[in-house]
């Protein structure tokens, strides 16, 4: 049997720890790649929702579910909304309606956390179909419900905040379906979007508390949250300086193409490969 030289065990071992430390940087190298991703789409995301006063789950959901997957980017994308929507509150502070936001979270904290508990019984591939479908869908009821000029009261926040907060709940947003809800009731710019941002609060804090019971928010996906949002809030600090300037056509065109890019590309992800 022929012996090895002197020291090839040394060699073969020194290459195998080599090779194991090459692949160790590559993977950290990958996983700061995708936070810095992530902070840069929550950055422009918390701007243009900081405007129009949605929109930043929809940007941000297709781009967590690639870096993460469904199942746990639901789980941050919760936590990430609550400090986005809070950030929105600190910005427009004075100007937050509080009987119109006791009216819409009163039935939908319940109600979100009812829709939460349906989302954890559902598969993956499940999630991915329905976001997608959902946001798509949005685009022509919104115009439906701009060509209806509805006028809302605080009866119709509370049932709409049943409605839309078990919605919540299931799906990673329904800003298309509250915000021609806040803006029907009479609210607008400063005041609409700190009020929306106010009840909304209510119904992801309620979502992101039913994941943690149900053991679906462990503490790497709060931190992940947490790191999401942070760039959320400063893009909403971002935003006030524009939102004065920013006129009905813009709105209405920036919100489609967010739902309808969203929509499209959480449907290429739920595609089998």
């Amino acid at each position: 049997m022929r012996r090895l030289p002197r020291g090839s065990f040394a060699l073969a071992a020194n290459a195998a720890n080599h090779g194991t430390v090459a692949v160790r940087t590559a993977y950290v190298s990958k996983v700061h790649l995708g936070f810095l991703f992530v902070l840069i789409v929550g950055l422009i995301a918390g701007t243009i929702s900081g405007i129009v006063g949605t929109g930043s789950s929809i940007m941000l959901m297709p781009v967590l579910v690639y870096e993460y997957g469904p199942k746990q980017a639901v789980p941050i994308m919760a936590v990430a909304a609550v400090l986005a929507n809070f950030s929105r509150i600190l910005a427009w502070w004075r100007e937050v309606d509080w009987r119109a936001c006791a009216a819409y979270t009163v039935t939908g904290v319940p109600a979100a956390a009812l829709g939460a508990r349906t989302l954890l019984a559902l598969p993956s591939h499940a999630v991915d179909i329905s976001i997608g479908v959902f946001l798509i869908a949005m685009v022509p009821v919104r115009h439906w419900l701009a060509r209806h000029e509805l006028k809302a009261k605080l009866w119709h926040l509370a049932l709409g905040g049943a409605v839309i907060g078990y919605i919540t709940g299931i799906v990673v947003s329904t800003g298309p379906l509250s915000v021609p809800l806040f803006l029907f009731y009479g609210l607008a710019k400063g005041a609409f979007l700190a009020t929306e941002a106010a009840s909304s609060l209510g119904l992801y804090v309620a979502k992101s508390v039913t994941f943690e019971r149900f053991g679906a928010l462990t503490a790497d996906l709060v931190v992940k949250g947490l790191i999401t949002g942070s760039s959320l809030m400063l893009g909403a600090f971002i935003a006030k300086r524009f939102v004065l300037h920013l006129k009905p056509d813009a709105f209405r065109i920036i919100m489609d193409a967010i739902m309808l890019a969203a929509g499209i590309a959480l449907l290429w992800t739920a595609m089998p490969s």
